[in-house]
């Protein structure tokens, strides 16, 4: 069987599926590994550097997906969907697909991909469970995405995060509030806290309180009744609009004490909730930064513009909505990791083995057979055409 693995097309997508690194696992798994030219460029890997491995260099994309039986992409065409239609054209009933899917914003691009007969895995959709760790691409990416953030609002802040005792004077440390203790949340705070800057925290789920104060941070309370307020990934669920406003009412005074705000509240397949109103921001002094790492599905902030950089009476408003591509080193190799082992639970004997009794491969089966079959696709679909 042949692996093939296309250059990106998404605009601004600097990662490839796989780094070179990940090629020896595939080939000792019997898989022949097939590689568009350039598709690693950009995240720092070479055409030899793939072939020094093992795998080979195509140069047409076209020869590429007719030689492929499974095809691993960063962005799949639900996650590219202009320039990924294209991709959906060379599809055949034969490949089987692996990738970030964006399966509940355009679930109507996986009803594409099925009508090729083509099987599509997404990469959203891994389990929370403890075999498929390893597999937790969106927790990957959001490692790097809270790394990232604080370097984001420390360039942008007008003073240094450390308290330093000079001979010109004590500097007092830069204040952080991280909103949304996730993967990513949890990674913003380490990082504020090694650069020196005074973190505070606030989620909704008050089980997090520890994991805050284990990195050194404050963990804000909130009087809120917060019952049900897990689901059972392990993600925060999206409350009643009742209970954000009265969060925002009590974390008004929180975001005007702090220099930094970085928001992490996103709720897979929903509209990301106002968190920071135009009031909050305004209340914050002039140098301030808020970096709204949900800004993709609307943001967090009532001010962010996705992947514009706002001024709004001195305080300034990042959207990025790609940021583990800012990073597309370290976030190939991570991703790569996490695909592959996905991809290497369901080889047997040199053949892949997609049984549906495994958890872990009914969970992330988008289509199959020319029918999208995922539960939560299929209801979504049924939503959008009532």
């Amino acid at each position: 069987m042949n692996v093939a693995v296309p250059r990106e097309t998404f605009p601004g997508e600097r990662r490839v599926a796989i780094a070179p690194a990940a090629i020896p696992g595939l080939v000792k798994a019997g898989l022949g590994v097939f590689v568009e030219t350039g598709a690693g460029t950009q995240a720092g890997f070479t055409d030899a550097a793939y072939t020094e491995k093992g795998a080979t260099i195509v140069q047409d994309r076209a020869d590429l997906f007719r030689m492929a039986d499974i095809i691993l992409q960063v962005r799949t065409p639900g996650a590219n969907p202009e320039e990924g239609s294209r991709d959906i054209e060379l599809l055949r009933p034969e490949h089987v697909l692996i990738g970030l899917t964006d399966p509940f914003t355009h679930p109507a691009i996986s009803r594409r991909v099925a009508e090729t007969g083509a099987t599509l895995f997404s990469m959203e959709l891994i389990p929370r469970i403890t075999r498929a760790q390893s597999m937790d691409a969106l927790s990957s990416m959001a490692t790097l995405a809270g790394y990232r953030a604080v370097l984001l609002a420390a360039t942008h802040l007008p003073k240094m995060f450390p308290m330093l005792m000079t001979a010109a004077g004590t500097i007092t440390p830069a204040r952080v509030f991280v909103i949304g203790v996730g993967v990513a949340g949890l990674m913003a705070i380490a990082q504020a806290k090694r650069l020196g800057a005074v973190v505070e925290a606030y989620d909704v789920r008050p089980a997090v309180r520890e994991q805050v104060q284990s990195l050194g941070a404050k963990f804000v309370e909130m009087e809120l009744d917060a019952k049900d307020s897990e689901d059972t990934g392990g993600y925060a669920k999206a409350m009643g609009e009742e209970f954000y406003r009265k969060q925002r009412e009590l974390m008004a005074r929180v975001v005007a004490a702090n220099d930094v705000v970085i928001t992490t509240a996103a709720i897979p397949g929903r509209k990301a909730p106002v968190l920071v109103t135009r009031d909050m921001v305004e209340s914050m002094h002039p140098g301030s930064v808020v970096v709204d790492l949900a800004a993709l599905t609307g943001g967090n902030c009532e001010l962010t513009r996705p992947d514009e950089i706002v001024d709004h009476n001195g305080v300034t408003i990042l959207g990025p909505t790609n940021v583990p591509s800012d990073l597309a080193r370290d976030a190939s190799q991570m991703y790569g990791k996490n695909i592959t082992t996905l991809l290497l639970s369901m080889m047997k004997n040199g053949a892949l083995d997609m049984n549906r009794d495994d958890e872990v491969v009914s969970g992330t089966m988008v289509t199959h057979g020319g029918h999208v079959v995922h539960p939560r696709i299929v209801e979504c679909l049924e939503q959008c055409y009532e």
